[in-house]
């Protein structure tokens, strides 16, 4: 007998009993001489029976089949049932083999209900299979408390055979086959399990590529309203008065003063009418505001700003201060001269503000 592990129930307190396994061997194939300690055993069993009778006839043994009648190959649950004064010592006796053509293919936990004024009920459920046909009387199941044993009833088990249709054909193994493949079958087996996946990732990232390029390597971000630009005309005046406030040529610096002349000219020509002034000589801005229509007439001032400003530069020379007032102006009139007509809807809107 083995160690006993209780659980609660709603019925009252459970015991679970691990059981011992024993075999007893089919007496259809022994000998009279290999029955003899057969005889004995039994014969000690009856005589420990009868000395604890008063303790025996307290525990009552009992077994049950689902079904008398299975298929050779088919399970069938034999429930075993005691009813008694159960104590810690008491535990069932069940062999692997209860007949050599009837198998235990397996034992469940047994459980032990406490009913109350000392008695308790364990009940355990066993598998049996049967691989040939026949009818068999199945040994009792043995209830060992205190040095006693009790038996139980003996039930019999009628094992069906499996019908077999004879003239039915047997039809051996098939061929191999060829199945049809699809585009998916000739991908590697990691290209189908994580395919979205890996689309998924190749979207991204062709996402975050073209914002790259679209705006933020040009300076600007995504879905962020871009700044209005400021139109030449008014840049361009604003950046004179800059360099009028600064007073560079007071300060002796009139190289500075004339290369950030030229360069606010030569940005608005290229803003203004697409004049890449910012890559041409003082020359050949001359001849391209000479063939412009807008430009034409204006066109002097320009040139006054652009001869005194290679004087200063390239020949190290220092102009009056009259000089100097004189090209500022000659580029103010130049920009001024040159400012867009207003369009007929800022004409309307100014004279709304009037």
């Amino acid at each position: 007998m083995m160690r006993q592990e209780s659980s609660p129930q709603a019925s009252g307190r459970q015991i679970t009993l691990h059981t011992h396994q024993h075999y007893i061997p089919n007496h259809k194939d022994m000998n009279l001489s290999a029955r003899q300690p057969l005889i004995l055993l039994t014969a000690i069993l009856l005589a420990a029976i009868g000395a604890g009778g008063a303790a025996t006839a307290q525990v009552k043994v009992r077994v049950a089949l689902d079904s008398a009648y299975i298929e050779m190959g088919r399970t069938t649950p034999l429930h075993v049932e005691v009813t008694g004064k159960i104590d810690e010592t008491g535990g069932i006796m069940l062999p692997d083999t209860l007949w050599r053509e009837v198998e235990v293919a397996k034992v469940g936990e047994p459980l032990v209900t406490d009913l109350g004024n000392g008695n308790k009920e364990l009940r355990q459920e066993v598998i049996l299979q049967a691989f040939d046909s026949g009818l068999y009387t199945l040994p009792p199941v043995l209830f060992v408390q205190d040095g006693q044993v009790t038996e139980s009833n003996r039930p019999a088990l009628k094992v069906m055979p499996v019908a077999i249709d004879s003239l039915s054909t047997i039809h051996d193994y098939y061929d191999a086959q060829n199945p049809p493949r699809h585009f998916f079958d000739f991908l590697p087996d990691w290209m189908t399990d994580y395919g979205l996946w890996i689309l998924l990732a190749l979207l991204v990232i062709g996402a975050a590529l073209y914002i790259y390029f679209k705006w933020i390597k040009q300076g600007r971000l995504p879905l962020v309203p871009a700044k209005k630009p400021v139109p030449p005309y008014e840049l361009a005046m604003q950046r004179l008065e800059t360099l009028r406030a600064e007073n560079l040529c007071d300060k002796g610096q009139e190289k500075e003063y004339y290369t950030r002349l030229t360069d606010i000219l030569r940005s608005y020509l290229d803003t203004r009418f697409g004049i890449n002034a910012m890559e041409m000589t003082s020359s050949q801005i001359v001849k391209s505001l000479r063939n412009n229509e807008e430009t034409r007439m204006p066109e002097k001032y320009m040139s006054r700003v652009l001869e005194i400003a290679d004087f200063v530069k390239f020949a190290k020379a220092r102009p009056l201060p009259e000089d100097n007032a004189a090209s500022f102006r000659s580029a103010l009139q130049f920009v001024e001269d040159t400012k867009p007509l207003p369009t007929d809807t800022e004409k309307d809107t100014a004279e709304d503000i009037k």
